[in-house]
């Protein structure tokens, strides 16, 4: 990422930037070569996600994902109260079938969803309604003890609407996604990791540090390799089981076109580790 990309993920059109990028991200032993740390920071609304937000939250990715020097991205909220409480709902209210349509704000949901690079949400305090929804957009999600998970949009008079009810229903099942989103409650973090929900809960002060442990060990990955991955992954939940191993095979052959499959074998072979070059 040059100096020029920096400057434009930190600092949006107008107002002060709410999203705010590391690359690379620092570890407790270090910088940590090939991931970021993308941190939502609005705590004043429990870093609610407005619209300009969620704009700002697309530019700051999809720059990374553009980075070949980036190989895994950690999403994180400020503070220790909440990940995201949820969309903006004062900004919610005043819009119409018309406007919501017309904006197409929430497209910035699905640009977010088509980031290649493996991304790991690092959860503490409230993940509810949109934050709860960005989190599942991430691949995986390490969690504090202190974690809060739900769709509560019921509450409000109406439901999910950035891909809760078929994100949450495909990690947790529907009988338990039934639950959660016709009652609104909320789900504590053990529970969530007991419902699939959650790839591991830590204790709270450390969350972030574990979901850059975790990043750190996909960024040591052959990338080609793991994006790959990641996609077919995604694919199992959407096609059917010949569907998915079709394509599967097919992303399994075309990385026996990469240099980073002739470095690994080679690797394994003269018992080394392995250089990766993300061709």
């Amino acid at each position: 990422m040059t100096d020029s990309t920096r400057a434009s993920v930190a600092t949006p059109a107008a107002g002060p930037p709410f999203v705010r990028t590391a690359f690379p991200a620092s570890g407790p032993d270090g910088q940590l070569a090939h991931v970021a740390l993308v941190t939502i920071d609005r705590q004043v609304a429990l870093n609610a996600l407005s619209f300009d937000i969620l704009d700002e939250l697309v530019v700051a990715l999809e720059a990374l994902d553009g980075d070949p020097g980036c190989r895994a991205i950690v999403l994180t909220g400020a503070g220790e109260r909440a990940f995201a409480a949820g969309a903006d709902i004062r900004e919610l209210a005043s819009q119409t079938p018309i406007s919501l349509a017309a904006d197409n704000r929430f497209a910035a949901w699905d640009r977010i969803a088509a980031i290649r690079t493996p991304m790991i949400a690092a959860v503490r305090g409230f993940a509810l309604g949109g934050g709860c929804e960005l989190a599942m957009t991430c691949d995986m999600i390490v969690a504090g003890e202190d974690a809060q998970f739900g769709q509560p949009e019921i509450r409000l008079g109406v439901m999910p609407g950035a891909g809760g009810t078929q994100r949450l229903t495909r990690a947790i099942g529907k009988a338990r996604a039934m639950e959660l989103i016709l009652t609104g409650r909320t789900m504590a973090a053990r529970e969530a990791a007991a419902s699939g929900l959650v790839t591991r809960v830590v204790p709270s002060e450390a969350t972030v540090g574990a979901a850059l442990e975790l990043a750190a060990a996909v960024a040591a990955q052959a990338p080609l390799a793991a994006m790959a991955a990641k996609q077919a992954i995604l694919r199992a939940h959407e096609l059917s089981l010949s569907g998915g191993i079709e394509h599967e095979r097919q992303a399994f052959f075309l990385l026996f076109a990469s240099e980073d499959q002739s470095e690994g074998m080679a690797a394994f072979e003269e018992k080394r580790v392995a250089s990766w070059t993300g061709r």
